[in-house]
């Protein structure tokens, strides 16, 4: 019984890492569509959010079915539990990618009113945050997720700079509107694509430790 147990634990595992693979490139996809107004790359992460949608629906069919046909020990509900969380996440993760890449659609046609600088910036740390949370599930790594945990500051810090930079464009021209709120929409969805990466490491630490912090929900 165990044994069929650990081999479904496997595959809970390996199903996460196929999840968060789909995830990291919805992410790569988007960036590479805002930093070079790259509709095809756009398209692509609007696509990968799809396939993360139903990796999300297998996996939490695969954890219920874990949690109602045996009896896990502590150490194993908490994986469980952490699972059903960190897919949540993740899917929110897909959302957010792909509603980047909606505005990077819309904003295709023109060039953008000024050059990009803190935006780029803040595309890569939240890349890092959602590739580490999940390096430190797939190693068990405890100081990894509380790096990544400690890195949300930096995203929130870096939207602060690019909400004060467009405000400043808006005043001075106030035709830049419209692009440049598009542009905060941008950096908003980043912030919480950090948001839910912090989420990822604090299961993560759960998972390990049995302790948590608390996680973002919107």
């Amino acid at each position: 019984m165990r044994n069929r147990f650990d081999e479904q634990l496997e595959l809970l595992n390996k199903e996460l890492l196929e999840m968060g693979a789909l995830v990291e490139r919805a992410i790569g996809d988007a960036c590479t569509a805002l930093l070079h107004q790259d509709v095809k790359a756009a398209d692509e992460a609007i696509d990968f959010d799809k396939q993360v949608d139903q990796k999300e629906r297998d996996i939490e069919a695969l954890c219920l079915k874990l949690l109602l046909q045996q009896q896990p020990v502590a150490r194993d509900l908490r994986l469980i539990s952490a699972a059903m969380k960190m897919i949540t996440d993740m899917e929110r993760i897909g959302d957010q990618a792909a509603d980047i890449s909606g505005l990077v659609i819309y904003l295709a046609d023109a060039p953008y009113v000024k050059p990009l600088s803190h935006l780029p910036r803040m595309a890569e740390a939240a890349q890092e945050m959602v590739s580490g949370s999940l390096d430190a599930f797939v190693n068990r790594d405890l100081e990894l997720a509380r790096r990544v945990i400690g890195m949300d500051d930096i995203i929130d810090e870096l939207f602060d700079m690019i909400k004060s930079e467009l405000i400043d464009l808006i005043r001075e021209d106030a035709a830049n509107g419209s692009q440049a709120v598009d542009l905060l929409m941008i950096a908003k969805y980043f912030e919480r694509i950090g948001d839910h990466a912090q989420n990822i490491a604090e299961w993560v630490e759960y998972a390990i430790t049995g302790k948590h912090k608390g996680a973002f929900l919107a």
